[in-house]
């Protein structure tokens, strides 16, 4: 783990970059292009920008009439606007007829910090996970965010990808190819496993070190789609470990913890914990701090280990 990158960063570089490949590209946001860094490609094509103000709903459904006409749109603004404010347009526009928008959502989690809990979207890939013909994705560093922009781009149909604001550190190499669907084996290990999605899968390679001095085994599972689950991997964590920790910035309730309840409590039941935000909002403060306060830092993932490894 080297660099730090903010995820929304690598989105902006990555959308200006395919701007010059793809003609058909348009980008839509919601007046907040500075802190989306969707402004990157507006200055490079500003003909194929559309800034339509403080209104996410009618942003969607534009969006959804580009898809429409061929177009291949990329609609910003922050998580909780997209996921929340413009819900039901992201239902009945984009999901329902599959169109293909592709929406990138930054300021996800808790970590967006100061803007406190009527910002911080700890809801949202719950409500986006229950939508039908919705794609979910939430990348763990800048170098899959720019691989995860490039598939999206390719596959045909309605995406969600949440991103972050603040720097994270960099845990792939660049060689790293993002698939739809596939989760990613980042440490083996054989007492336990972390499942982890977002910035938390840094967060448990740290905690996986951590085990290792007390003579644990933790792998770690990267699942970089919420939506479709990657099931294969999952079973193999859960046949060959009988362990998990779940752990995301979101929720406990319907985001990957939840996912990966339900899939395993069918397939594989199997002893799990499930780390995240516990059925409350947000609240305002700096990011390391809100990671400690919700219990979401590597020494609070060891900690759930260590309770899953005593009911083993």
């Amino acid at each position: 783990m080297s660099t730090m990158v903010a995820t929304r960063d690598a989105y902006g570089e990555t959308l200006a970059e395919m701007g010059g490949e793809n003609e058909d590209i348009v980008v839509l946001d919601a007046d907040l292009s500075g802190s989306t860094k969707t402004g990157v490609f507006a200055k490079k094509f500003p003909e194929r920008f559309f800034n339509m103000g403080i209104a996410e709903a009618n942003m969607m459904g534009t969006a959804a009439g580009l898809a429409a006409v061929g177009k291949l749109p990329f609609v910003s603004t922050f998580a909780i606007f997209a996921a929340g404010r413009a819900w039901e347009q992201v239902r009945q526009s984009v999901a329902y007829p599959r169109a293909n928008v592709k929406i990138v959502a930054t300021h996800g989690g808790v970590t967006v910090g100061e803007d406190g809990g009527s910002h911080q979207s700890v809801e949202d890939l719950a409500i986006m996970r229950a939508i039908p013909n919705m794609t979910v994705i939430v990348p763990a560093d800048g170098v899959e965010t720019r691989s995860a922009i490039r598939a999206v781009a390719a596959y045909k149909g309605p995406v969600y990808v949440r991103l972050g604001r603040n720097k994270v550190p960099t845990i792939f190499d660049n060689n790293y190819r993002f698939e739809i669907g596939k989760g990613c084996e980042m440490a083996a290990g054989s007492d336990m496993t972390f499942v982890t999605t977002g910035l938390m899968t840094a967060q448990a390679l740290i905690a996986a070190d951590l085990l290792k001095k007390e003579g644990v085994s933790a792998r770690v599972v990267h699942i970089g789609t919420i939506k479709p689950l990657d099931g294969e991997i999952l079973l193999k964590a859960a046949r060959e470990t009988g362990a998990i920790v779940t752990a995301e910035e979101h929720s406990v309730i319907g985001g990957l913890g939840g996912a990966v309840a339900e899939f395993l409590s069918e397939h594989c039941p199997t002893r799990l914990k499930r780390v995240g935000v516990n059925d409350r909002f947000g609240t305002s403060g700096k990011a390391e701090e809100l990671l400690k306060y919700f219990g979401l830092t590597p020494e609070d993932l060891a900690d759930a280990a260590r309770e899953v490894l005593a009911r083993k």
